[in-house]
């Protein structure tokens, strides 16, 4: 089964039923103008993926393409079970194994002396190819020729939707991802998908608890190239700038981040209630959040369950006591981020309070604002499940569901008294006090 199709301006129809797609058609467009379509070697490529936009010279190398986004892996290795679109992959992927040259180190099998040499500078550490510009070296000529584009700002991989550009051909694939939301490499262990190889293989490592570089200034550790961006923590090098405020940052994608600030660019838009949000991530937190009731995430101590990893990591603290936020003035400590900003505003008159612009009412925190001003848009994005009322953030709504239960789960510590909710009990707390 495959993906049949013919060429330019026509359609490839996927009749793969049990890809799940069955239905969904790929339009075929060209442009000849566009440099992501003619690559280095300047062979034509009619037929052209709609889902990354990935052009290539036959139906045969499309078709094998598309597995990837199907997630169909129809060819699985005998040795280590890994699994391939395609059976020239797998047949590559056994070289590992059987090889003629075998490395003493690892074990691994290359198919070439070559090949063998260059995999033997990974254990060594040599890299005999130097960029001329900044002295950076490198392992083989190929990565190289990808660094000097850094330099000359040679981008020849470019986004059909936003007009991004790429260095390299995969950095276009995984951001076309970002648009289509498609996320085709899957943890087999929790089930979480991702955009590319790479999120996969980072997030592996938290289920394993690896973390193989650590910090030699505060000893924390961390996976894979975290550890770099880390060190600027400690050094306070900031070398992204932003030209509009001239504000620094210590990672390119902040810098991406904080621009929109000033441009009001909302490129995520949620596709069940049309939300836009500056941030991918911000995107994925409000659908889990609002729009789904999966809850990944357990509580150890309690078995609570959470839909997101910061909201368990949160609770967790209570059963700890751990408070890693302490006031700098006194000796409270605080078991969020925000609750300490608000302390400092509230009891130290440190930081800025921020303003309402249509009613003028102050707030402590930028996430209390954000609140406030959803009463200003109309009703609240928070629907409840048993009846129609609205509310504005997720405790609120949290706050009116045991009015529907018969369950009262909150006791008076003095009387013994049960309530349906916390706000309740709180008030009646009150009360008994006043009778001691």
């Amino acid at each position: 089964m495959g993906f049949y199709g013919v060429k330019a301006n026509q359609q490839f129809l996927c009749i793969m039923s049990c890809c799940g797609c069955a239905e969904s058609s790929f339009e075929v467009k060209t442009d000849r103008n566009d440099v992501a379509e003619c690559p280095s070697d300047k062979k034509p490529r009619p037929y052209v993926c709609t889902v990354c936009y990935k052009w290539f010279t036959s139906t045969k190398f499309l078709n094998v393409h598309a597995k990837r986004h199907t997630g169909e892996r129809l060819y699985a290795c005998t040795q280590c079970e890994k699994r391939f679109v395609d059976q020239s992959s797998l047949y590559q992927h056994m070289y590992i194994h059987r090889g003629k040259y075998k490395c003493t180190e690892c074990g691994r099998c290359c198919p070439s002396r070559s090949e063998l040499t260059v995999h033997w500078r990974g254990h060594s550490g040599e890299k005999p190819f130097e960029c001329t510009v900044c002295s950076k070296r490198f392992i083989t000529p190929r990565n190289l020729a990808v660094h000097s584009r850094i330099h000359v700002e040679e981008k020849p991989y470019k986004c059909h939707l936003c007009d991004k550009a790429f260095i390299q051909s995969g950095g276009l694939q995984d951001h076309v991802r970002v648009h289509t939301g498609e996320k085709p490499f899957e943890c087999t262990v929790c089930s979480e998908r991702f955009r590319s190889s790479y999120q996969l293989v980072h997030h592996r490592r938290c289920h394993g608890g690896e973390k193989p570089n650590t910090c030699h200034v505060c000893g924390k550790a961390f996976v894979s190239r975290d550890l770099r961006i880390h060190m600027r923590v400690h050094t306070g090098e900031k070398p992204y700038k932003c030209h509009v405020c001239n504000k620094a940052f210590n990672q390119p994608g902040s810098l991406q981040v904080h621009v929109r600030v000033h441009t009001g660019d909302k490129p995520y838009k949620c596709s069940v209630c049309e939300k836009s949000f500056s941030q991918g991530g911000a995107l994925q937190q409000h659908k889990r959040r609002v729009h789904s009731n999966r809850r990944p995430y357990h509580c150890p101590f309690c078995g609570k369950l959470f839909k997101t990893k910061t909201e368990l990591k949160s609770h967790v603290r209570i059963h700890t006591g751990v408070k890693p936020y302490s006031c700098r003035h006194c000796s409270n400590r605080f078991l969020r981020r925000e609750q300490l900003k608000e302390h400092l505003l509230k009891s130290h008159n440190e930081g800025t309070w921020l303003s309402c612009d249509i009613c003028q009412k102050i707030c402590g925190t930028r996430k209390a604002l954000k609140v406030h001003l959803r009463q200003h848009e109309g009703p609240g994005p928070y629907v409840c499940s048993e009846c129609p009322r609205r509310f504005y953030c997720p405790s609120q709504l949290k706050a009116h569901q045991p009015a529907h239960s018969d369950f009262q789960q909150f006791c008076c510590g003095l009387c013994g008294k049960n309530f349906k909710g916390k706000a309740y009990v709180k008030i009646h707390f009150k009360k008994c006090l006043d009778n001691i």
